[in-house]
């Protein structure tokens, strides 16, 4: 389908879309976050609001909208809009806003596209911050308040530009306790330390949460083994990784490193949970534990995930694997809807994570990267 000159967003009046009309659409993602649930009606409606306004405020995502036909008048439910490869966030300005007036500016790591690291700019922190207590707080917290919490990974002080490092900030702050601590500085991670603090969990008989890359993680389960110590932590204690060991010179098998978690420090496999998340995403997938690998990832109401085959961008059949594709309404200032790299196979509940693409699916991710690119340049 070919755009029509008439349609919004094609002409001269294109210009940049005022903040009046991005704090309306704000206040109104917060207040969607908010509910308990929603309809698939009102999810598309919502998605068609956030389409419709980034397609007239970003030009680099107009312009590879209007490649795809996919103007807001074409574009009728959420999976008719288009994905952005999310390495398009490393060579082009992603933003509906000035970005001079972001929030805060969060980055990627340097990959394989000439190390160049993503842009994810928000205008405002108060929807992401919101979409992840919401969530973290039904998927992780699981009805407690608060828990002491050894964080293992460094602080925002450390790392200001990633959204891990502010996302494990926003859990000690609104749920942990006072006691709670950062065990990863400027000298890495503080065994010793942390070691100490395992020691008191044991013995005051109160849950407690261990959070933290999964690098991180890994490497003190090395040295707890070295030094050939393990805990019994109390009961409802848990812990969440996440990042995955791709990569890691000590990387562990999944089932392996559940198991010594579980081992080392006497939690139930269904309390450790991996935490499924990107600094070009606004909200979190978790999983109930790990009991089963692989353990079924699912996200809020506020979030929708498909499979595709990446070069024609055309949906799997249910049960193949495909590229997952994911529409997360807490992306307001960038792009709702992100062509990821990673493996999946849609399941009940949710989706099974199965690795980064490789191949030909990772030769028909770098092809949407340069199609993106090639249009949003035009």
């Amino acid at each position: 389908m070919n755009a029509s000159p008439n349609d919004p967003g094609t002409g001269p009046a294109a210009t940049a879309v005022g903040s009046a009309a991005a704090a309306e659409l704000t206040t109104e993602v917060l207040d969607f976050i908010g509910r308990d649930g929603c309809a698939d009606a009102e999810f598309d409606r919502l998605a068609l609001r956030l389409h419709a306004y980034q397609y007239l405020a970003s030009e680099p995502y107009r312009r590879f909208c209007l490649r795809r036909g996919a103007t807001p008048r074409a574009v009728r439910r959420w999976q008719d809009i288009p994905a952005t490869p999310i390495d398009a966030f490393k060579t082009l300005e992603l933003a509906c806003q000035p970005p001079s007036d972001a929030d805060r500016v969060f980055m990627t790591s340097g990959t394989t596209r000439g190390n160049l690291k993503g842009r994810h700019r928000h205008a405002t922190l108060a929807v992401y911050d919101r979409s992840m207590t919401t969530n973290f707080a039904r998927r992780f917290m699981r009805g407690d308040e608060r828990l002491p919490m050894a964080i293992l990974f460094p602080s925002e002080v450390d790392l200001p530009h990633s959204s891990l490092a502010h996302y494990l900030a926003l859990a000690r702050a609104n749920f942990g306790t006072a006691d709670s601590g950062v065990f990863v500085g400027s000298q890495g991670l503080d065994s010793h330390a942390l070691i100490a603090a395992l020691t008191g969990a044991e013995r005051s008989g109160r849950a407690f949460a261990l959070l933290g890359a999964t690098a991180t993680v890994t490497q003190f389960l090395v040295e707890l083994a070295r030094q050939g110590r393990s805990f019994r932590l109390p009961a409802g204690s848990r812990v969440l990784d996440t990042g995955g060991s791709k990569g890691m010179a000590n990387a562990m098998p999944a089932d392996a490193f559940y198991d010594a978690l579980s081992g080392r420090l006497g939690i139930d496999r269904d309390r450790c949970i991996n935490m499924y998340g990107m600094t070009e995403l606004s909200t979190q997938f978790y999983d109930d534990g790990s009991a089963v690998l692989p353990a079924v990832k699912s996200g809020p109401h506020w979030i929708r995930s498909r499979l595709v085959d990446p070069i024609g961008g055309a949906e799997v059949a249910r049960g193949e694997r495909g590229i997952l594709v994911h529409c997360d309404l807490a992306n307001v200032n960038s792009v709702t809807t992100l062509l990821t790299e990673d493996v999946g196979v849609a399941v009940d509940g949710g989706f099974l994570l199965l690795g980064r693409a490789e191949g030909a699916q990772a030769a028909g991710c770098s092809l949407a990267v340069d199609e993106f690119v090639m249009a949003a340049s035009a």
